[in-house]
């Protein structure tokens, strides 16, 4: 009896740990199933041409964001240099719509802004004939770049089964669903004690630009000034009889804060307050010894007429073309003797 017993046991406590497994297990884990189609077409449904707010920069270009396991890359000093290098799609705290989702095997491409690549609609390829010729209905401008970008989202294997807040979620890093305005979503992105001064319109040495029109506004007056070697900015708030401030910024940093009070008090600043992330990159002793590259009109990865390493051009000059044909002189005619002799004998030449 106990032999026979002990098949069903082991059969009850297999359904008992596939229970438990079952019941314990994470939709967004690796072990979930993978994505069904129809749970991909209410996924677009509820994203797509959606209004978001941006958390992270997205340059333009073909190269956008990756995000996987909550990282973002590239980021940091290399992200501010694509930015640099080829334009912000968006900054943080600004506002874009999603324009297309992709699904793939372990991956979701997700376009705002119509994406790296520039489309045209259906009614731009219809076109109206006559005698005259063809022209489209609706003209696009073929010099156009695309304005947008893109974000690939990635999954260990495949892309499993979730629902539409729980990717919601998982775009957290870059896309914020939840804000209401461009201020709260810029200030999710930023420090909490520079989001405190904001939100109390104050000014901290450390601060960058984009910090300081948000906690201050556009400057009503601003004043571009040399000190020794150095260029700096100051912007100007307030009149007298209220307080002044006068805010210095060196590049994109604020640098000197002064307040000139009512009565007649004076306060300087000129301690970092708050540490950023540089947004571009700056130059080391390594970098300093390098000669700076000429300036090209070729694009990267063109051949440029610039002389190969390692060859002389001491005592060369540019050389004259040969086989040109001398033109002569080059000096213009002189008509002044006849305009002479025609002014002596007015009836010369009847």
């Amino acid at each position: 009896m106990k032999y026979r017993r002990l098949p069903a046991l082991l059969l009850s406590l297999t359904v008992i740990l596939a229970g438990t497994s079952a019941v314990g297990q994470d939709p967004a884990s690796p072990k979930a199933p993978r994505m069904t189609k129809q749970t991909r077409m209410e996924i677009v449904r509820l994203v797509n041409a959606e209004l978001v707010y941006v958390r992270s920069p997205f340059p333009m270009g073909k190269d956008g964001l990756k995000l996987r396991d909550g990282v973002v890359t590239p980021s940091g000093a290399e992200l501010a240099q694509m930015v640099a290098m080829w334009g912000p799609a968006a900054k943080n705290g600004d506002a874009v719509r999603i324009t297309n989702v992709i699904f793939k095997d372990n991956m979701v491409h997700v376009e705002i802004n119509g994406g790296p690549v520039k489309k045209t609609k259906w009614y731009q390829r219809i076109s109206v004939g006559g005698a005259g010729g063809q022209a489209p209905i609706a003209p696009s401008d073929a010099n156009a770049n695309a304005r947008g970008s893109f974000v690939d989202v990635f999954f260990d294997g495949y892309v499993p089964e979730m629902t539409g807040q729980e990717f919601k979620k998982i775009l957290r890093p870059v896309l914020d669903f939840d804000s209401k305005s461009t201020e709260e979503a810029y200030l999710e992105t930023v420090p909490p004690k520079a989001k405190e001064a904001i939100e109390a319109h104050h000014v901290l040495v450390g601060m960058n630009r984009e910090m300081v029109t948000y906690a201050k506004g556009r400057p009503p007056k601003k004043v571009r000034e040399r000190e020794e070697d150095t260029e700096f900015e100051e912007w100007i708030y307030g009149e007298p009889p209220q307080d002044v401030e006068f805010v210095r910024f060196v590049g994109d940093e604020v640098v000197r804060l002064e307040t000139m009070r009512v009565d007649g008090t004076k306060q300087v600043k000129v301690d970092k307050e708050i540490s950023l992330e540089p947004v571009t990159k700056v130059a080391t002793d390594e970098d300093a010894g390098k000669p700076g590259k000429a300036p090209t009109l070729h694009r990267a990865g063109e051949e440029s007429d610039a002389p190969l390493p390692g060859a002389s051009t001491q005592g060369t000059a540019p050389r004259r073309p040969t086989n040109i044909p001398d033109p002569g002189p080059t000096s213009s005619p002189n008509f002044r003797p006849y305009l002479s002799l025609n002014l002596a004998s007015p009836t010369t030449g009847l």
